[in-house]
């Protein structure tokens, strides 16, 4: 048995019941063998436990009131994974799916995520099974100012910067930045994901989905390739969603399709995305209203049915594990030819095979295809700590270009170890030997 099986096997042993954190370091470890055969220093220092081991995990009850009056108590969670390269960053998300093995599955992929960037940030996330869904601003306020009561003592601006994620976007944020601030009596860049009036970023809102177009429009160029009218998938119906399809509709491609949690539309004509914004960052209704609003538009109920359109692109940014080996296969035999992942790991590890195995398709992976958001959220950081404000031009050209440099960076990666086109390889090896050589620079903590 190799060092990384029996770290695996240890892993699984000793976390039982967290499916989806064994996944994810099943994934990353298995790519890393070539490093760690070129470096048998790293197993006599244990590198790979300790990686795997958070360097802190906070749990934490979440009381508050909603506006009848009951008491509700959530559980929270902040998992201070790696600071090897600089200070924990990572997003804090809201979903009644949130446990455990969510959290550390995020927080894992979040270090060579962060890394990857080439910023000095660390991983880290958190969270709640709270469900923002359904509740009013005051019992949203409520639910933040008591979590946020508790994580205070945990972050700070060169410790652990938070963010938003799924379930926690400006209205969240500012509802948490407030409580830091009353307890704390600072104004420092302590979460990012600001409004623009108490020092956020340009671009912040929209970086995660430009990101993803960015690096998949490099892939494309380098091919000779160009998004230009090319048919289109993009799950979900948030932020990554919404400005993924805004960025590739700009540069000429036909996005035929969207979901949120309920079902997905289809609209052969082209999203028309200024009724998707209007329905869902406005009125806050559910994406099924779009096929009342627009002629030729049909809606469908559930969510795997998206992935039966014929398309050139799937840009996944729903969530976890949404698509399975099966609709992966139904992709690449309707003749898919970019798949590139705007969600934290949202294809089993079946359909990253699938994938893989497809010579037509190429595949960029969650960690250096979505790190367009934790690249702006450091951009944020450096801009405060600065007490600086940056243009929208200058924070997406610096933007573009680390997603442009990620890209180079993963390839190189690949081809290096042997693994040509093999970007979950390239990605992983790329983020891991920066973590490494810091970890082996800091000696055995």
């Amino acid at each position: 048995m190799t060092y990384v099986e029996r770290v695996l096997e240890d892993l699984i042993r000793r976390n039982p019941g967290e499916t989806e954190f064994h996944q994810a370091a099943t994934e990353i470890l298995m790519t890393l063998e070539p490093v760690i055969n070129a470096h048998p220093e790293y197993e006599k220092s244990a590198l790979l436990e300790r990686l795997c081991e958070p360097e802190r995990t906070i749990l934490f009850r979440v009381p508050w009131v909603d506006d009848q009056g009951k008491v509700h108590v959530n559980k929270g969670y902040r998992v201070q994974f790696n600071s090897a390269i600089g200070p924990y960053k990572g997003g804090l998300r809201f979903h009644p799916s949130v446990n455990l093995s969510v959290i550390k599955f995020l927080g894992l992929e979040q270090i060579l995520k962060n890394s990857l960037t080439g910023l000095p940030i660390g991983g880290g996330k958190g969270g709640s099974d709270f469900d923002p869904k359904g509740k009013s601003d005051r019992e949203i306020m409520a639910f933040c100012q008591s979590f946020m009561t508790e994580l205070f003592r945990h972050i700070g601006a060169d410790t652990d910067v938070p963010a938003g994620d799924i379930g926690v976007g400006a209205r969240e944020i500012g509802y948490l930045f407030g409580q830091y601030k009353r307890i704390c009596n600072e104004h420092v860049g302590v979460l990012t994901g600001r409004g623009i009036s108490y020092g956020g970023s340009l671009v912040r809102k929209e970086a995660t989905g430009y990101g993803l177009v960015y690096i998949t429009e490099e892939a494309m160029r380098l091919r000779g390739d160009s998004f230009q009218d090319k048919i289109t998938l993009i799950s979900g119906s948030g932020n990554v969603a919404i400005y993924a399809c805004e960025k590739a509709q700009s540069l000429g491609a036909k996005v035929v399709a969207m979901y949120d949690s309920d079902g997905y539309i289809h609209d052969p004509n082209g999203i028309q995305l200024e009724v998707i914004k209007q329905i869902k960052e406005v009125e806050r209704r559910r994406i099924k209203e779009y096929a009342n609003r627009v002629a030729g538009a049909t809606y469908h109920e559930g969510c795997k049915g998206i992935w039966t359109i014929p398309c050139d692109v799937a840009l996944p940014c729903a969530t976890q594990n949404e698509i399975d080996g099966e609709s992966a296969e139904i992709l690449v035999k309707n003749g898919v030819k970019y798949v590139a992942e705007g969600a934290n790991m949202p294809s089993t590890l079946q359909a990253i095979n699938t994938f893989l195995q497809a010579k037509q398709v190429v595949y960029l992976p969650a960690k250096a295809a979505n790190a367009g958001g934790v690249a702006t959220s450091a951009l944020e950081m450096a801009q405060s700590s600065g007490r600086l404000f940056w243009e929208a031009e200058k924070v997406d050209s610096k933007l573009q270009k680390i997603m442009v440099n990620i890209y180079h960076n993963i390839d190189e990666a690949a081809k290096k170890y042997g693994f040509e086109g093999n970007y979950v390889m390239g990605a992983n090896i790329a983020g891991f030997e920066k973590i490494a050589n810091s970890m082996m620079a800091h000696g055995i903590v």
